[in-house]
């Protein structure tokens, strides 16, 4: 096995905030539907095209990461691109681009209302997935995961109808409750083994606990992160959810 190396870069960082600086330039151009969706495309190639200017270090087993500051002692709120982080937002990305000039299509074709709000959070919301992709520690994950959330809401609701907003409900009382269950798991862990760094062995590598402790954690652990990711049998609120036009 090669040890990898790491180095400090911002891209990883860029990633998250290059959708996010299209959005006040969506929200800016909302009566000019062409530049307003020229944001749209255009964030989505530069992220494109940042995530791969990760891969030639990497395959140079160089691991690009960034620390913006502690949260907690020994919590960081970092990033770190290795490979899996790399292979997801790589295909996250790429996908987001195809989703992008679908949802142009989708919207313009049946008259959708509030387009540049739906856009705006369709940014937000891929910004938060490279911010997922790209945690070092579970902590990050979370608040990206938390932001992303909360940021699939408008698009849930999009077309406001009866049903729409149902979905919505439904849509938050599943994931926000799973957030908590999630945060819990998070904080149990960070008691066990002081830190929430995702390292190889798994976070309670070498740490001594009991078997009950082990299924609790793995509970809170699956119904944090099966709701949200709507894994059979926790994704009843999924379908609903498909009102939105994503």
């Amino acid at each position: 096995m090669v040890n990898a190396t790491t180095y400090t870069s911002l891209v990883p960082l860029l990633t998250v905030l290059v959708s996010l600086g299209a959005v006040p330039l969506i929200i800016l151009s909302s009566r000019r539907p062409n530049l307003r969706e020229f944001w749209t495309i255009a964030a989505g190639v530069a992220k494109l095209a940042l995530v791969v200017s990760l891969l030639p270090s990497l395959l140079r087993h160089r691991i690009a990461v960034l620390n913006l500051g502690e949260i907690v002692p020994g919590v960081d709120l970092a990033f770190k691109a290795d490979a899996l982080g790399v292979f997801f937002a790589l295909i996250a990305s790429s996908l987001w681009l195809f989703t992008s000039f679908y949802s142009i299509g989708y919207v313009r074709g049946l008259q959708e209302h509030k387009q540049t709000r739906y856009f705006a959070y369709f940014a937000v919301c891929l910004s938060a997935t490279m911010g997922i992709a790209f945690s070092a520690n579970l902590a990050t994950f979370i608040i990206f995961y938390e932001i992303l959330t909360i940021a699939t809401y408008p698009l849930v609701i999009h077309k406001e109808t009866e049903e729409a907003i149902k979905a919505g409900r439904k849509y938050l009382a599943y994931t926000l409750t799973a957030g908590v269950f999630l945060i819990a798991a998070a904080t149990w862990t960070y008691l066990l083994a002081g830190h929430l760094d995702f390292i190889p062995g798994g976070l309670l590598k070498n740490i001594p606990f009991e078997p009950k402790t082990a299924w609790s954690l793995f509970t809170l652990f699956l119904l944090g992160v099966g709701v949200k990711a709507a894994i059979m049998p926790l994704h009843s609120w999924l379908p609903t959810a498909m009102a939105a036009p994503t």
